[in-house]
């Protein structure tokens, strides 16, 4: 048999075995190296794969520790975690709740616009989840809202960390398009190619982020019209309108001030990532020690809880290296290549294949084990077609956003359940969030039809 076609057939079953091994609960990372390294074996035996080429590995890892924009992952994760100490959550939605009370779904609105705030400040997900969780939801159904629409609102607006940045996802998909796209352009004779940076996919996610926050907040409106049983209004006692604008103003400042401080150095190109993560770092941990939340054991477990997460995702993300040393060795690149190319309407019906395999996949798989799997063998090809790369993060980006709420194993969901009373069940959640599903879609579609509604602010800016 034709020594390519064995390659590729191995290829297409490693991928297909990968997904296999994930849904039976093996550990990601170990189940990307473990079932790349079987079928490495395997194309040994059948003469299409070159032990040799996995000493690589050694050079990869050490070009991720020493990556500078990277290092921009465990400071934004830490940022974020002290945040979640600082009670910036909990005043937000106190003083939003009674700015918004007095109209049908204000408390909705309320959700989405601090979710909104604190994917601006942290960019973490669960952690915004989770303290919306504790702290809105028993307000919510005490003012007799809807359990489905309550729930939907508040895993959709904590799913805003995934695109809004500083996002450690973008981060991720920054460096690794920026590199993907000078192989490209160079492999196309273009040796002096545009250079794509993680500043550029933060201002290209800017706009879609709040496009995002106005389509959720539509809804609620149209639901407080529709079905405005569902979203009622909580009018404010007079006595507890007395200071309600100086209260306004000092909860919204701190979080605003590190959000200039963070994304307005980046996108006014006074700071790179990591540099605007640091001082985002440093913003936190003073912020918490003014709130008086600062000790030696909370900066410890805010220390240790960061690097749990980080090592998480580079872990996967060193597994991910494996797979695609061995993918792209017995010739995967090729097939997907010559698959995407044969689709129909070119490079936008390769860019439509791609979004919904990713889709799909968001039901099983989480965000980052979509990115270090299918980014890596299908940005070449959609970027060799000629789709821009900053459009093409953001596409992905906000097409991931959905992996968070999309069942069985939407993350977002599993936040929401393990902080929800017993009243409200599993089925709400789920039914909840489809509707926001739709808008996200609904997004993704907006984005497709309008490129510049990405494209235009990193003109601009940079």
């Amino acid at each position: 048999m034709d020594p390519v076609l064995i390659g590729e057939i191995l290829a297409g079953t490693m991928f297909l075995g990968v997904i296999g091994f994930l849904l039976l609960g093996f550990p990601v990372a170990f189940t990307l190296a473990g079932t790349s390294i079987l079928f490495a074996f395997a194309g040994l035996y059948f003469g299409v794969f070159d032990m040799s080429n996995l000493r690589s590995l050694a050079g990869r890892y050490t070009g991720y520790m020493l990556n500078e924009v990277l290092v921009a992952v465990p400071l934004f994760i830490f940022m974020g975690v002290m945040l979640e100490r600082s009670n910036i959550a909990e005043q937000l939605l106190s003083t939003m709740g009674r700015l918004f009370g007095n109209m049908r779904g204000g408390l909705g609105i309320s959700v989405i616009l601090v979710g909104a705030l604190l994917a601006a400040s942290t960019g973490v997900v669960g952690a915004t989840v989770v303290t919306m969780g504790l702290i809105s939801l028993p307000a919510m159904m005490r003012a007799g809202y809807d359990p489905k629409l309550a729930c939907g609102a508040i895993c959709a607006s904590g799913t805003l960390g995934q695109i809004i940045p500083p996002s450690t996802v973008l981060i991720f998909m920054g460096d690794m398009i920026a590199g993907m796209h000078s192989q490209v352009q160079m492999s196309l004779g273009n040796f002096a190619p545009t250079t794509v940076s993680v500043g550029d996919l933060f201002a290209g996610a800017f706009i879609p982020g709040l496009v995002m926050v106005a389509l959720y907040i539509t809804y609620i409106l149209f639901m407080a019209v529709v079905r405005p049983e569902s979203c009622p209004a909580t009018p404010i006692p007079p006595e507890e309108k007395a200071g309600l604008g100086r209260e306004i103003v000092t909860a919204l400042i701190p979080p605003l001030l590190l959000i200039f401080a963070v994304l307005g150095s980046i996108l006014g190109g006074i700071a790179t990532p990591t540099e605007a993560a640091s001082v985002g770092a440093v913003g936190a941990t003073i912020l918490a020690a003014l709130r008086r939340r600062l000790s030696g054991q909370v900066f410890v477990d805010v220390a240790r809880r960061t690097a749990v997460i980080t090592s998480m995702i580079f872990i996967i993300l060193f597994g991910a290296s494996v797979f695609a040393i061995v993918f792209r060795q017995m010739g995967g690149d090729d097939l997907v290549h010559e698959f995407l190319s044969a689709m129909p309407g070119g490079a936008m019906g390769a860019m439509i294949t791609v979004m919904v395999l990713m889709f799909v996949l968001g039901f099983i798989l989480d965000t980052f084990e979509i990115i270090f799997i299918v980014l890596p063998i299908t940005a070449p090809t959609l970027l060799m077609l000629g789709v821009d790369p900053v459009w093409l993060g953001v596409m992905i980006g906000v097409n991931l956003q959905t992996s968070f709420l999309t069942p069985p194993f939407g993350f977002a969901l599993f936040y929401l359940r393990g902080v929800a009373p017993n009243s409200v069940t599993t089925g709400m959640i789920y039914k909840g969030a489809i509707p926001f599903v739709l808008l996200q879609i609904t997004a993704i579609v907006l984005l497709f039809m309008f490129p510049q509604l990405v494209l235009w602010l990193p003109g601009v800016l940079f």
